[in-house]
């Protein structure tokens, strides 16, 4: 059964100029009449120009394959052609890679050409002036350029596609293995899937098999061997059930054209690999596809088919009625032919067949006497390529980094698709797993900021839940303050995940801003200054920063050093002795440093005394009524009080900042020897360890020992540690033990 996509891509095959290897690719005439032959008032000196332009600037320029360079973007204009586009877009594929590969200027592309057609040029163009550190980063970065130029024109995608699919027609000649492994990852990741989500599954489903016969040629193999077994077995069968079909349609009056095909072996190797299921239980190996004159004739042919086979109705798909974000329509339905055989009849018109293979391009024709894409007629068919690529440009215009953005992506273009109503009945496409604040960023930025719960279907639902196909969402906004906690488990589309990292950023600075004025405020009185009187705008400027803002933030961050700033600012204030670097965290700052998925903004936070956590301890929360949130070590004592209320307890994190600028108390039991002199030795091993002793008081005391309770600052639990073990080593310490949740700690 022979697939019926061969029938496409014919301009490497058809006579021209013969190649080093005995190829053949499309002579200049050739080329200018196939652009004609669709599009007749095409510039043909223009078309003609470009492929001179394309042969002198290339010159003796040789591909892997040993055929002069030329060859290739000539063989990429062919495909274009295939595709029926514009003559513009034919010209940027001649000329694609002049930029990237030779001494030629997009100036001096839009003086002999065109500003539209330098612009597609540009946008294909790799960025060759980067600092990235790695291929990753790299890919990542000319990757976003390619989004935000496809963004604006589509035809950009269109030119890239060609290039690449040709590119990989040609890989064989590649000399390195392992280039050849990653050029296919590459298309495996990026450009099949972006093939397919513009519609265009023919050019997807050759770049896909392409590229598994190089990543792994040993499961391509096995699987064409197999599909050659099933198809040899089944002759009779398919036979039988193609003129079962035609007589089935013929004498109920649908006049229909019946065509067969075989899966892809890529499509059958993802089928085995995702659903661990065997070769014998896939049920689509054997389709067919029936073409009919209208979407009224669609729907019979379906009636007559399930009154004459058994369907599966769990194998039933309308995408006629909602159609695939890629504007795919067609009717699914599968039923157990002769043979046992389940076979699968897709259902469509000549033009929904046109559009499933061709995509986007299936929408370049004239209108209004001008031959180019038709943009209101892609939206009627469900294909809007703007819209296609919406999420990408909203990660863009949310500040992601060019590596997330590249991550997202390739989740974004991977995933199935659900669809869900607004409550007045605007249909929303998200990709299967999505909850409501993907649904509300898909709606609009601002809907997703403030959406504070979810209606679903009428009912209030929790933010988790996994919206269904069918499903009206009505959004609950509120006055939310920064991002939700525990954002990353409810939502799964980059367009929600970068939206939701801008408000984190915007709510990091806010705290780090709030941070660094408390740590300038504190600095200017211990120099003895009031802040009030004081202009910070000053002293950002004398010490070379932007502004007011920058200044707090980096003083917040710890990019710069508060010392420093206030010796530069005020040097007549400030003595060796004067300014220390370090300071005791007060609960006001204390919010700024910690971090937790429960734990909300502005919320009160208090480090107990009971335990004394101090930075590098594992910690964690208990909400008290009416005074914020109460932190504890792990392990402190006292939490066993609270075992009755779970719910109020939260999972907190150190931040890094919490070991470089602050001080906390920590608390320790030291039973010293009742000898004169011990209580001095234990004082001066604190000291030479970096501990400060704040307070010390007597526990207990016997004829032989006196316990001890020092309150030290120090500066994190690594800190604390050493301090121990240098007083464990003393003759006069009998032991050290860190207070652990004792219910009363004042000074008694």
């Amino acid at each position: 059964m022979a697939d019926d996509t061969s029938e496409l891509h014919t301009a490497l095959r058809e006579p021209g100029l013969p190649t080093g290897k005995g190829r053949r690719f499309l002579r200049q005439f050739e080329l200018v009449e196939r652009v004609l032959a669709y599009q007749p008032d095409a510039d043909e000196d223009a078309l003609n120009r470009a492929y001179v332009f394309a042969m002198v600037r290339h010159g003796a320029q040789k591909r892997h394959s040993g055929d002069p360079y030329y060859a290739h973007p000539v063989s990429v204009a062919g495909i274009l052609t295939d595709l029926k586009l514009d003559y513009s877009t034919i010209i940027a594929g001649l000329l694609h890679d002049t930029v990237e590969d030779t001494d030629v200027t997009l100036e001096e592309i839009e003086e002999v050409f065109s500003k539209d057609i330098a612009d597609i040029v540009d946008g294909v163009t790799k960025l060759t002036q980067l600092e990235a550190s790695s291929r990753a980063a790299k890919q990542a970065e000319n990757f976003q350029k390619f989004i935000l130029a496809t963004t604006k024109d589509i035809r950009v995608l269109l030119v890239k596609l060609a290039d690449r699919l040709h590119n990989m027609r040609t890989i064989q000649f590649m000399p390195k293995p392992e280039s050849r492994i990653r050029i296919a990852q590459e298309t495996i990741d990026i450009y099949a899937p972006l093939a397919r989500r513009t519609g265009l599954n023919i050019f997807a489903g050759e770049l896909e098999d392409i590229a598994f016969s190089v990543m792994n040629p040993e499961a391509r193999e096995s699987i064409e061997k197999r599909l050659a077994e099933m198809a040899a077995d089944a002759v009779e069968d398919v036979e039988r059930i193609k003129s079962d079909i035609e007589v089935l349609m013929s004498v109920n009056g649908i006049n229909g054209d019946i065509r067969g095909r075989l899966k892809r072996p890529y499509s059958i190797w993802r089928k085995l690999e995702n659903k661990a299921i065997s070769f014998k239980d896939l049920g689509d190996i054997f389709a067919f596809r029936l073409i009919v004159p209208s979407v009224a004739d669609c729907y019979r042919a379906l009636g007559i088919s399930h009154q004459h086979w058994a369907a599966l109705s769990s194998r039933f798909k309308d995408y006629i009625s909602v159609p695939k974000p890629n504007g795919y329509q067609s009717i699914h339905t599968t039923f157990q032919g002769p043979g046992n055989r389940r076979v699968e009849l897709q259902i469509r018109t000549k033009q929904m067949d046109e559009i499933a293979e061709r995509g986007i391009a299936a929408h370049w024709r004239y209108k209004n006497k001008s031959y180019g894409f038709d943009k209101d007629g892609a939206r009627e068919a469900g294909l809007d390529p703007e819209d296609s690529l919406l999420s990408f440009a909203d990660m863009l215009d949310h500040g992601a980094d060019p590596e997330e953005f590249l991550e997202h992506a390739k989740m974004e273009m991977y995933r199935d698709t659900v669809f869900a109503f607004t409550p007045r009945g605007r249909l929303v496409k998200l990709p299967v797993g999505a909850m409501p604040l993907d649904f509300a960023y898909s709606v609009h930025t601002a809907v997703g900021d403030e959406c504070v719960g979810v209606r679903i279907n009428g009912i209030e639902r929790p933010l988790r839940t996994f919206i269904q196909n069918g499903d009206t969402i009505e959004i609950i906004r509120g006055q939310r303050v920064g991002p939700p906690a525990n954002w990353r488990n409810l939502v799964v589309t980059g367009r929600a995940r970068s939206a939701i990292r801008r408000l984190t950023r915007d709510k990091e600075q806010e705290e780090f801003t709030k941070l660094g004025r408390q740590k300038l405020n504190l600095g200017l009185r211990r120099i003895g200054l009031d802040p009030i009187d004081i202009k910070f705008r000053e002293i950002a400027t004398q010490n070379g920063i932007g502004s007011t803002e920058e200044l707090l933030e980096e003083l917040g961050r710890g990019f710069v050093d508060l010392k420093e700033i206030l010796s530069k600012t005020f040097p007549e204030q400030i003595d060796s002795e004067t300014l220390e670097g370090r300071h005791v965290i007060d609960d006001g700052e204390t919010q700024s440093l910690l971090s937790g998925e429960k734990l909300m903004p502005g919320v009160a936070l208090h480090l107990s005394e009971c335990c004394s956590p101090l930075p590098g301890d594992r910690i964690v929360g208990v909400e008290m009524p009416g005074k914020g949130v109460d932190v504890h070590t792990i392990d402190c004592q006292r939490l066993i009080e609270f075992d009755d209320r779970p719910d109020a307890w939260m999972d907190l994190n150190w931040r890094p900042i919490a070991s470089t600028d602050f001080f906390a108390i920590s608390r320790l039991n030291i039973t010293i020897s009742n000898q004169r002199g011990s209580l001095a030795t234990v004082c001066k091993a604190i000291s030479e360890t970096n501990g400060n002793i704040i307070n010390v008081a007597i526990q207990d005391r016997s004829e032989d020992f006196i316990d001890f309770r020092f309150d030290l600052e120090v500066e994190d639990k690594r800190r604390l540690t050493q301090i121990m073990t240098a007083l464990r080593a003393l003759s006069a310490v009998e032991s050290v033990e860190r207070l652990r949740g004792e219910s009363k700690i004042a000074s008694e």
